[in-house]
């Protein structure tokens, strides 16, 4: 199902932020509550229900664990009992096709398939809820009596269906009592609208390459198209997911909230364990704290480190989706990250930064091309033509798609890096030049909102790819 359109977040967002900021102290949480399911039911009428279900859930399973303080039994009873419910719930709508196809195809039997079609962002709040049950029962944060202030947590309009994951922990203070000022709001709209920038005008732009030809027959097309749509795939999702997460962590300013950064310039990096330092932040940061963390994480020698780096990254593969594309993607990076800590990480630490970066980044194009192509055979044909398998090196057409997205790719690759970011500290030294893009800034942004603006416009389609997780 196609989830709310830009268009209709830009509707959306004035009536909302002006009902915020018109009410009182009180009725803030019910606007966000409100706010946050019927941005939800835009997209999702029916599943919305089960979004409220896993809420109730983990809200029930933390008043109980508080009423039995005292008592262990219970207490480990009741978080059982809400990750299960959790995880069940999740596997039902995400995984249940998988399993029964793996089992038919298997076994030569013939379950039927009830093809339920998957709700928007419950990998995101599935973990985003759980992460307070599982909290609570640990103790590192205190027990919401409030369902209004729980549920206005869990449904957070601005990162309900794409992240950054927001732990309860994150956000405990501010989801009883925050403040807003002039300076918030400011700071806040300016990482909205760079979001919106990188979604609209990068991502959205330089994904019709990538759309072009992933559409193409990968037996006949070129190795110069085939390197040329991977590296758009790269920086159409980074755009993309970096976009939504920016705008997601602007409108929480703007409300008062601190969400943690979901990425840091991920494509500089140095290794792949940097790069997943990286990239979808609060992801890694969940499945360490919740899984590597408990399984032992690196404490009890080398060899069950390996195993338990093995399955958190089989499992990040899983949570992507319910494809063995997606299983064999989190096993990729999951190898090569075992591999960098058994030596490989030392020799890239030894060697000039340009190339670890650039095998850091050949690695992770491999990578994209197992997770959006659709089927294991796609994904090995599309490779295949990556290293000249089709006999065709470069062709016309893969000239005339340079000449044709040349341009927005080298932009993109500029505002992948923190060039930007570099120069902005380095004229802070500088008070004339400073004073000058201070003012100049708000002249940048209202031309980068018409501009934005112009193309929502003119296109009926925004989806954000990771709205399909």
């Amino acid at each position: 199902m196609v989830f709310s359109s830009l268009a209709f977040l830009y509707l959306f967002l004035p009536i909302v932020l002006s009902l915020y900021f018109i009410s009182g102290k009180r009725m803030k949480n019910i606007i966000l509550f409100v706010s946050g399911l019927v941005f939800y039911a835009w997209g999702e009428p029916v599943y919305v229900l089960i979004m409220i279900l896993s809420t109730v859930i983990d809200y029930t399973a933390g008043r109980i664990m508080h009423k039995y303080d005292d008592k262990p039994k219970i207490r480990t009873l009741v978080l059982l009992v809400s990750v299960c419910m959790n995880l069940g719930l999740l596997s039902i709508f995400k995984y249940s096709s998988f399993f029964i196809q793996n089992v038919n195809n298997i076994f030569g039997t013939s379950f039927n398939d009830p093809q339920l079609p998957l709700p928007i962002g419950i990998s995101f709040y599935t973990f985003q809820s759980m992460s307070y049950t599982i909290d609570l029962y640990m103790r590192n944060i205190k027990v919401q009596k409030n369902i209004i202030n729980f549920t206005t947590y869990v449904t957070l309009f601005p990162q309900i269906v794409a992240g950054p994951i927001v732990r309860y922990a994150d956000v405990e203070e501010e989801i009883d009592g925050r403040k807003v000022s002039v300076d918030m709001v400011g700071y806040g709209a300016g990482i909205f609208l760079k979001g919106l920038a990188k979604k609209v005008l990068l991502a959205n732009n330089i994904g019709m390459l990538w759309t072009e030809v992933k559409a193409m027959d990968y037996s006949e097309i070129s190795a110069f198209t085939a390197w040329l749509g991977i590296l758009a795939f790269a920086f159409q999702i980074y755009f993309d997911f970096s976009g939504y997460s920016d705008m997601a962590v602007g409108l929480g300013k703007i409300l008062g909230f601190n969400f943690p950064e979901n990425f840091d310039y991920p494509y500089m990096s140095k290794s792949v364990s940097e790069f997943w330092r990286r990239w979808h932040i609060t992801l890694g940061t969940w499945f360490r704290l919740y899984v590597y963390y408990p399984l032992g994480g690196n404490r009890k020698g080398l060899p069950r480190t390996i195993i338990n780096l093995a399955i958190v990254w089989t499992l990040t593969g899983l949570w992507h989706g319910a494809s063995w594309n997606f299983v064999l993607w989190g096993m990729y990076f999951g190898v090569l990250i075992i591999i960098e800590k058994l030596f490989l990480g030392d020799i890239l630490k030894k060697i000039p930064p340009a190339i670890s970066t650039i095998y850091t980044f050949l690695a992770v194009l491999f990578g994209w091309v197992l997770f959006d192509t659709n089927t294991l055979t796609d994904a090995a044909r599309y490779l295949k033509a990556m290293f000249g398998g089709t006999g065709i090196g470069i062709d016309s057409l893969s000239l005339y798609q340079l000449s044709s997205y040349f341009i927005i790719m080298i932009i993109c690759i500029f505002a992948s890096t923190d060039l930007f970011k570099t120069f902005v500290n380095g004229i802070k030294e500088y008070k004339i030049t400073f004073r000058a893009y201070k003012i100049s800034l708000p002249i940048i942004q209202v031309v980068i909102m018409l501009l934005c603006t112009a193309y929502l416009v003119d296109s009926t389609y925004n989806p954000f790819l990771y709205f399909r997780f």
